[in-house]
């Protein structure tokens, strides 16, 4: 039988951003993207909240693929189910490293920090969170849902006092009365301070619920 063997290696990630990282910054926004979509163009669902005191952080999934065929255009995953942990580690270690540049040019531990997962993008959120304890104030799932393999009460100290929204159009096909009905149980389960927000719509990023969002939560 083969052995199965692991070496870690360099890889570079990329990442946009909208604004400047400066003094000017009092909160960050990271954004994280669903599956086979790329960070340039997940980005630009939020340019319509930019200001001069907001920076928006589009991190980039390292797993890339063409999304029909051999060739065209061309999607990212943030993982899959083939060697799962170690693809975890390696995007929280990214996301770490992405916070702590940008922490390092804004100057400001202080200033804080808001993360939107989008669908794929809110089980990436999580468990990057429960891994590297990050302090953050507000998380937005949208057209997402909490990772059931996460153990939240072993981390209650740190889930206690972060604000988690579910955000969810009523006509998304990916998301079930079966899996509503189980994120109900997990958030009862682990005591989670949770609060759902649903818009009209299906599997996407609405701009006027966005700007609501962004302006009774986070300004």
């Amino acid at each position: 039988m083969p052995s199965e063997n692991f070496i870690k290696i360099d890889k570079t990630a990329r990442y946009y951003l909208i604004g400047e990282p400066n003094n000017k910054i009092k909160s960050i926004l990271f954004v994280l993207h669903g599956y086979g979509q790329l960070a340039k163009d997940f980005i630009q669902f939020f340019k319509i909240i930019q200001n001069e005191k907001l920076l928006i952080v589009a991190p980039e999934a390292m797993n890339k693929f063409y999304l029909k065929g051999f060739t065209g255009k061309v999607g990212s995953t943030w993982m899959t189910k083939e060697d799962r942990n170690n693809e975890v580690k390696d995007y929280v270690n990214m996301l770490n490293k992405i916070y702590q540049s940008v922490i390092s040019k804004i100057g400001n531990q202080n200033v804080k920090l808001n993360i939107l997962g989008f669908s794929q993008g809110s089980h990436t959120t999580v468990r990057w969170l429960n891994i590297s304890k990050v302090k953050v104030s507000n998380i937005i799932m949208w057209s997402g849902s909490l990772p059931v393999d996460v153990n939240y009460l072993e981390n209650y100290d740190y889930w206690s006092n972060v604000k988690i929204y579910i955000v969810l159009g009523n006509n998304d096909k990916f998301v079930s009365q079966e899996q509503f009905d189980e994120q109900k149980l997990i958030i009862k389960q682990n005591k989670l301070n949770l609060k759902l927000i649903t818009f009209e719509g299906g599997h996407e990023i609405k701009s006027h619920t966005l700007q609501e969002i962004y302006k009774k939560f986070f300004v």
